[in-house]
Order: structure tokens, then C-alpha cells, then sequence
């Protein structure tokens, strides 16, 4: 584990993934159907997490495709101003189309309609890949919805080869969207391929479930994974918290209860900020906490990208509330690396 965490010291790092345009019926709380005002920001889950280490601090590059028209340019223009790194963000023209998502900021009866037909960030092929230094990178982030479709899958495994020659540590957010995939059996195979490059790994119940083949195994699956190659699995449950696996030993955390806005964007916030603390040579109990608050906060708030917090956000957030505890009932048990 420590070779893995001293290169996470670097704080640079190489985001493969989508690149998306989220919008948001104005008010918070109108209905898709009754809005007649929006607003618009950056979206995607790789997106997201490259914006939520940036705003903590790191540095962050995006590989992926959007469209050669005007939705992709806004989505380009929207990691610009975030100071996501676009070198590595190639337009591509024909029917491709950038995603965008149209979601609702309220939880209960809550509508997220998602455009993802002929996604444009599915066209990231080796070329796009094979042009990133992953010698400059601290560590190689993606999540599973990039798995999906081809080229884009091929190409993102052929980024693990390249990132484990160089010894670029791997961190994989599990990220299970259905509607991506033509079958559950189809994902929950190239997700375990995936899990044998990552050092990382971060999914929730049911996503480690899908992977498990039954939620009942999905636990059992993770701890696994941690004793076969990861370093660090942490295993989300929801309003119960999480539990991190590493090869010596495991805890549990709980979460900061909010009053939320919206029911997205919690697990891209959480993985920006545990990131960002691995970086930043926290001790893991506290990256996990950090992670656990990051996400409270984003479920308060407009959108994603937007809602992700600054450290003096963060640090302010821990300060003031409290987490709930562990069955376990002490936090910071088995918390040092």
C-alpha cells in the first residue's frame, strides 16, 4: 500500500470518463414538467470527480470525447472554468452526441430524465489514450459507466496497461448505470476485470452486488478484493455508511445526516474528496470521513460539479456537524496506513 499512496502524493491526475451537461429545472423543487426556467452546468461522473479534487487542492486532467457542436463546447468550456486540464478532450463530429441529463433538485417523487443515445464520450478510442503521459500523473481515476460501450471500453483498458507499466496506481469507482449496459451478467464481467487492475476501489452495496452476482455476496465480494490486490475497497451502504477494506484489517463509518436536496451526486463528491485526502497523506479513517462530508454537503446543493466544496467548505462542514457513529462505535479504529 505504500508504494501506491506515495504516488497519490503528487496530487496531478488523470480523470477517464465522461464529460456531461447537467440541467436543472429553476426553482429547486419544480417539477421537469412545470419548469419554465433552467439553469446549466457541468455534469458527468468522471467530470465531477476531476472538479471536486480541483476545488480540494489537486490537479486534474480529463481524457474523453464530446461533440463537435455546441453542447460539447459548453461542456468544454465548463471544465475550463473549473481548471480541469482539456488537452486530452477531443471533439468528434457525425452523430455523436454529448449526454445531458435533465434532473430535478428535490427529493421525494424525484425525475432525472438522462439523454445518453449515440454518447459522444463512448468514441474515446486508444489514440485518445495512447497520447497521455502517465508518467506526469499521480494516479488514474475512472468509473465503470466509461466500461459500457466500445471503443471506449478497449481504450480504457489498454489506460490500465499503460498506467500499470508506469506504475500509476488505478482507482475505480464502480458507478453501475444500468441503462448503459445491454445485460447485469455483461457488467458484472467487465467490472471484475477492471477490479484486477485497481488498487482503489469504491461501490456501493448494490453495485457490489451486481459484481458479486446477489446483494447478499456483494460484502463478502469486497472484503475479497482487498485481500486478492486492492489497497484500500471501500464499500458504501447508504444512510448505514461504509466500511473500507485493506489488506490489514477493516472499519467502519458512518454518515452526516442532512437535510438533502437532491438524491445525486453523492458518490462523485465522496470519491473527489477521499482522493484529494489520499493526496494529502490523511489518514484514511479521515479521507473516508472527508469523503462522507463532501457528499453531504453535494446533496445540499445545485447540481454537481457546482456543488462541490473548497477545503474552507469542507473543513467548516466537518467542523460543525456530526457524524453519525459506527456500529463498531469508534471511528478511527484500524485508521492508520
Amino acid at each position: 500500500m505504500g508504494d501506491v499512496l506515495k504516488r497519490l502524493e503528487r496530487n496531478n491526475f488523470v480523470v477517464i470518463g465522461r464529460a456531461g451537461v447537467d440541467i436543472y429545472p429553476d426553482p429547486p423543487g419544480t417539477r421537469i414538467e412545470d419548469a419554465t426556467g433552467f439553469v446549466t452546468d457541468l455534469g458527468g461522473s468522471s467530470a465531477n470527480i476531476a472538479v471536486g479534487i480541483i476545488k480540494l487542492g489537486g490537479r486534474a486532467s480529463l481524457v474523453t470525447a464530446v461533440s463537435d457542436d455546441a453542447i460539447g463546447r459548453l461542456a468544454r468550456n465548463r471544465l475550463t472554468h473549473y481548471n480541469v486540464d482539456t488537452t486530452h478532450v477531443r471533439s468528434v463530429g457525425g452523430e455523436a452526441r454529448n449526454s445531458f441529463a435533465i434532473a430535478e433538485s428535490r427529493v421525494e417523487d424525484h425525475q432525472s430524465v438522462i439523454y445518453r443515445n449515440g454518447a459522444a464520450d463512448f468514441e474515446m478510442n486508444d489514440g485518445d489514450i495512447s497520447a497521455v503521459d502517465y508518467s506526469s500523473y499521480g494516479g488514474l481515476i475512472t468509473t465503470g459507466t466509461v466500461l459500457a460501450r466500445n471503443p471506449s471500453r478497449d481504450a480504457t483498458f489498454k489506460a490500465f496497461e499503460l498506467a500499470r507499466k508506469d506504475g500509476l496506481p488505478v482507482i475505480f469507482d464502480i458507478d453501475y448505470r444500468p441503462y448503459t449496459w445491454t445485460s447485469m451478467q455483461e457488467a458484472a464481467s467487465v467490472y471484475e476485470r477492471a477490479a484486477g487492475y485497481s488498487d482503489i476501489i469504491v461501490g456501493n452495496d448494490d453495485e457490489f452486488g451486481v459484481m458479486a452476482g446477489g446483494k447478499d455476496k456483494g460484502l463478502a465480494f469486497a472484503e475479497q478484493l482487498a485481500g486478492s490486490g486492492a489497497a484500500i475497497v471501500i464499500y458504501k451502504m447508504g444512510e448505514l455508511g461504509s466500511i473500507t477494506f485493506t489488506p490489514g484489517g477493516s472499519f467502519q463509518t458512518g454518515i452526516f445526516p442532512v437535510s438533502a436536496l437532491k438524491p445525486f451526486g453523492a458518490g462523485d463528491a465522496f470519491m473527489g474528496a477521499l482522493v484529494a485526502g489520499l493526496a494529502q497523506r490523511m489518514p484514511l479513517a479521515d479521507c473516508v470521513q472527508q469523503g462522507s462530508a463532501s457528499a453531504a454537503i453535494v446533496v445540499g446543493r445545485v447540481g454537481c460539479a457546482p456543488a462541490m466544496p473548497d477545503r474552507g467548505d469542507l473543513d467548516t462542514f466537518i467542523s460543525t456537524h456530526r457524524i453519525t457513529e459506527s456500529e463498531e462505535g469508534n471511528f478511527h479504529a484500524h485508521s492508520s496506513i
